[in-house]
């Protein structure tokens, strides 16, 4: 390919690239505080009804008033319900007796129950403030807590088909600056949120924003990348999407209070949309548009500074249009997302990169949106979940160098299957929660392979809105999710088969995605349909070349 040779000229993988994956992958470590966010935001504190002078009460029958002494008249107000006290009900009448002591209160023995008619008091052991303690997203309004979560997915999904479109219209760099500087204001102004909706509306504008920085970022890395660093720089840039998930845990558990959550986690992109402005445009892109001048701009000055002065010199507009002819000389056309089905070729990667995207999200946010199912302290739940990714991600990096990007994601999609399989064959806690966390390891990895595999397969010319049309199908996996959670309600295995089910699917459909281990990036279609075209009379030759062996 005609840029991996300019690319290779102005320093290969230089000092420039490394600080501009760096710089690019510096907000990463906060993305995952985004999609995550929820479980802390939106966490369940212990909680009760409220009891009307329960302080009077315990002072009445104790020298003095603690926290210990009006828990231990709780059991007269609220009745028990399973290994604890009842979450959405109280007496109507106190209930002195079943306290089993002579106290000088007097009341009903008829254990009638009423709903939380004066709200709920909440613990403040596991969180001091969340959206559910602030509006009560509890009993009747419980569904409302996962909503907000699903609205959220709505954004990222809507920021996914329109960023993905503008950024091939408008540019990588553009579009990334933009959403940076949506995210630090919106994310920001979420804790200044005064009601229920107001809050939906935003996490729905920041879910936009939180698409058009990983979409753009992810474009601006690899279309500045020789093709034999690629494995490793969208490796890496997943290892620090990890240390996100550990850096969350530790900053929920460090504030405990959403509003200072948001602000902790949203801030520091004001400093982000500063820096990025050092980025430079992506010059494949430039290009395929017909701006040429600005294109040699930025690739001499990636000549520069990698230390290779005397090649930024030599770099001149006749040797770009030599190296770039075919595709300069392309028809310049605006790309849609129907180019993306438009030729056979085309049409089958999509296809397959959409089942794909969608089982993959299904699976991952299957397990990570519900912390506090698994009966371990969140913060700890957190950090484990992030924690096992690390050996996942670089067990990956392994098996995408040496297996390949198809047989990868075959395998890691059939490992979650086997888990899953096994994970409703019991009913022990520590060994469910153990193989939720091994399930976990496979779906990250699944990722790590889904991002590189789709950016390298796409053509340039359509690259974002490529990556845009499948984390489209991605945010429908993530939505989809927690919904199939109620399923346990018609028959407890029934989750786990249908997400297994559609690992296995989509395992089988990635052995139809053609290899692209060592391949340069393609710049147009017709680049692509003709590697394709290649690729496979070669191996039509190679099998009759055995076959007359």
């Amino acid at each position: 390919m005609g840029f991996t040779d300019l690319l290779n000229d102005a320093g290969g993988f230089g000092r420039f690239q490394i600080i501009h994956v760096v710089l690019l992958s510096i907000p990463s470590l906060l993305m995952a505080s985004q999609n995550l966010l929820n479980n802390f935001t939106a966490g369940v504190p212990r909680h009760y009804c409220k009891i009307p002078n329960v302080t009077a009460l315990a002072g009445a029958s104790n020298n003095s008033v603690t926290e210990q002494n009006i828990v231990s008249l709780l059991p007269a107000f609220i009745p028990l319900e399973g290994s604890g006290l009842s979450k959405c009900t109280r007496y109507v009448h106190a209930q002195w007796h079943l306290l089993g002591e002579n106290i000088s209160h007097h009341g009903q023995h008829t254990n009638v129950t009423e709903t939380c008619v004066e709200g709920w008091t909440y613990e403040k052991t596991d969180f001091l403030s969340t959206i559910v303690s602030e509006w009560d997203l509890v009993c009747s309004l419980r569904p409302m807590k996962q909503l907000c979560q699903t609205i959220y997915m709505g954004g990222v999904l809507t920021g996914a088909i329109l960023f993905g479109g503008l950024s091939d219209r408008f540019g990588r760099k553009v579009m990334l600056l933009w959403s940076y500087f949506q995210l630090a204001v919106l994310g920001t102004f979420t804790s200044l949120s005064t009601s229920y909706l107001a809050y939906c509306i935003f996490r729905f504008l920041t879910g936009m924003s939180v698409s058009g920085v990983i979409l753009n970022a992810f474009s601006l890395k690899v279309e500045w990348i020789p093709t034999r660093h690629r494995t490793m720089v969208g490796t890496m840039s997943s290892i620090v999407f990890t240390f996100g998930q550990v850096i969350l845990a530790a900053v929920a558990y460090s504030l405990k209070d959403w509003r200072l959550l948001h602000v902790a986690v949203c801030s520091p992109f004001f400093l982000v949309f500063l820096y990025s402005w050092w980025y430079s445009e992506s010059a494949r892109w430039l290009l395929l548009v017909d701006r040429p001048e600005e294109a040699l701009r930025h690739l001499q000055r990636v000549a520069r500074i990698n230390g290779r002065p005397e090649m930024a010199d030599k770099l001149t507009l006749q040797v770009l249009q030599s190296h770039m002819q075919n595709e300069m000389q392309s028809p310049r056309t605006d790309r849609t997302a129907y180019d993306l089905l438009r030729t056979p070729v085309m049409r089958r990667i999509s296809m397959c990169l959409l089942v794909v995207w969608f089982s993959t999200s299904f699976a991952y946010y299957g397990l990570a949106m519900d912390l506090q199912k698994f009966g371990v302290n969140i913060y700890l739940m957190q950090v484990i979940f992030g924690a096992v990714d690390f050996p996942a991600k670089l067990g990956v990096l392994a098996m995408l160098s040496f297996l390949g990007r198809r047989v990868s994601q075959a395998i890691v999609f059939a490992s979650y299957q086997l888990i899953n399989h096994i994970d409703h064959l019991t009913d022990m806690q520590i060994i469910r929660t153990t193989l939720a966390v091994l399930g976990k390891a496979f779906t990250s990895a699944s990722f790590t392979c889904v991002y590189l595999y789709t950016g390298e397969l796409y053509p340039t010319v359509i690259r974002q809105t490529g990556m845009g049309f499948c984390s489209t199908m991605a945010r429908v996996g993530s939505m989809a999710a927690p919904a199939f959670l109620i399923l346990d309600e018609v028959f407890p295995a029934l989750p786990s088969v249908v997400y297994g089910g559609s690992s296995l699917f989509a395992g089988i459909v990635a052995f139809m995605l053609p290899e692209t281990i060592s391949t340069p990036l393609p710049d147009t279609i017709e680049d692509f349909c003709m590697q394709m075209f290649s690729k496979n009379i070669t191996e039509t030759l190679l099998k009759n070349q055995l076959y007359n062996y």
